[in-house]
Formats: C-alpha cells, structure tokens, sequence
C-alpha cells in the first residue's frame, strides 16, 4: 500500500534526453492529457495492487496545484503552499513545504503530462474488456537509474479517460493502479485540501518547515 505514495510523491526526476516517439501513441497520449487538462477538479477512485500483496483502496481529488490523497494508512494534504502527511494510527501529520520540483512529474496535479519530457513511448495493443475498447500505452524513462522501469497505461479509446496504470519499479516491484470511479469537475472548496488540526483531536504536529 505503501508502493502508491512511493510512486506518486518519491521525487522522481530524470535528465532530458532525446525521446523516441511512437506518432500513434503520442496522439493517444495527447488526447489523455487535453482531456484531463481541460478539468478544474477532479476526484478518482481507485485500486491498489501489489505482486504478494493485498489490494488497497484509495481516492485522491485535485484541483490545479492542489490535491488531496486519502489511503488507509496515510493521508496526504496539499493546498498549493503546505504538503501536511497525516498517519492515523500514529495520530501524527508532518507539515512541509510544498514544492511541486521536488515531487516530480508524477505528483497526481502532474502525472497526466509527465510523459511530454524525459520518457520515451510506444504504442502496445488495443483491447475489449466489458464492452469498452482500451489501447494500451508503455512509457520508459530516458535513463538506465530511474527509480521507475516501465509504466503502461490503459486509456478509454472512446473518452480517452485512463483506466489502469501498471507500474514496474527497478527493484523488480509491480504494482498496479485500477480507476474505479472517476468523477469530472467536483464541486470542492479550496479548504478541503489544507490539514486542519481542529478536525484531528490529539494530533501531534512535526513541522520540517
């Protein structure tokens, strides 16, 4: 469960290198992004796979540059300034800076255009599953120490909505992102995705600003 903050919020970046481009997944991958960038929020549910492990649920919502990530274990709080990580069995959040670099491209506000630098991607099959078309995409870092492998991503060939992420880090690990819900420009107010201390009753506050 751990895997999914490990993917989204590790800091990875990679050095720009020049990209090998596939003109038919480029033009999948470019319609994914203009439709998700033409969203003011968005809230998504989904499932969380890991190889020997059990699934996870989960559901993030954002909104511009900022976003909110709620698992079982973790909870992650960004309003744009201030990235709070609360943990509720140890009743402690941890408040830090929010700097979008740090993050990296597949920080949840980012992760729809990360492939636009640094990956290099092809087109891999196109599918039926339940009725519903998919064409599969496989994006690779442009170097050979990237904390991430491979990721392939299953996009809606119809609304062009992704529904399936798998990623392969280079450890070996495989873990697996599955939409279960996804709702289009939610109404939410822009206090939903500060931490407040006053909705958390004995939290413990580390503040690493």
């Amino acid at each position: 469960m751990m895997l999914l903050l490990a993917a989204l919020l590790s800091g990875t970046t990679f050095p720009a290198l020049a990209q090998k481009t596939d003109s038919k997944a480029e033009a999948i991958l470019e319609a994914m992004s203009k439709n998700y960038e033409s969203l003011k929020s968005y809230k998504a549910a989904f499932t969380f796979t890991s190889e020997g492990g059990r699934d996870a649920k989960g559901e993030v919502t954002v909104k511009g540059e900022k976003f909110r990530l709620k698992m079982s274990e973790q909870e992650v709080f960004n309003d744009g300034k201030i990235m709070a990580t609360y943990a509720p069995e140890t009743k402690e959040v941890t408040l830090q800076d929010y700097d979008p670099a740090e993050l990296g491209d597949l920080n949840p506000t980012r992760i729809f255009t990360a492939y636009k630098k640094d990956y290099k991607y092809k087109f891999l099959k196109e599918s039926k599953e339940g009725g519903q078309t998919y064409e599969t995409i496989e994006l690779a870092p442009t170097t050979s120490y990237a904390k991430i492998s491979k990721v392939q991503i299953k996009v809606d060939k119809k609304d062009k909505s992704i529904k399936k992420w798998r990623i392969l880090m280079s450890n070996g690990q495989l873990v697996t992102y599955t939409i279960d819900r996804f709702q289009p420009d939610v109404n939410v107010t822009d206090s939903y995705f500060a931490f407040d201390p006053k909705q958390f009753p004995g939290v413990e506050v580390v503040d690493l600003r």
